[in-house]
């Protein structure tokens, strides 16, 4: 049996985020598991110890935080997590479509934001 880590932090926001990541990925009853592991999504062995993840991802920058996979079909790794904001992460998601206008590519919601128009616009004008 592997020796439990003790490290007093059981209660913290990251340690929460830890424990569901980990189950996203490996507990095929979680209701999460077909978005992430079903489909291949893993967690980097090093991020078996809670100290490890905290040591590479540190502490939440604020409780609008969550941790994030840059390469969405990638691992949870230290290369690839970060900590991004609810904006950052629908930003990086797999049902973004990426419009490219003037050799800048984002999101038809970016575009939306940076050009004060509403997303129904942008899309009833691609439809055209």
């Amino acid at each position: 049996m592997a020796k439990r880590e003790m490290h007093r932090l059981s209660k913290t926001p990251e340690h929460n985020t830890w424990i569901d990541m980990r189950s996203r990925c490996r507990n095929p009853r979680c209701k999460a598991y077909p978005d992430y592991g079903g489909r291949g999504i893993t967690v980097d062995p090093r991020w078996d110890s809670f100290t490890r993840f905290l040591s590479d991802m540190g502490p939440k920058p604020s409780p609008a935080h969550s941790i994030d996979r840059i390469d969405h079909n990638g691992p949870y790794s230290p290369e690839n997590c970060r900590w991004a904001t609810q904006i950052e992460q629908a930003n990086n998601t797999r049902a973004n479509r990426f419009l490219v206008f003037a050799g800048k590519s984002q999101t038809i919601a970016q575009w939306a934001r940076e050009i004060g128009v509403s997303e129904d616009t942008i899309e009833q004008r691609l439809r055209v």
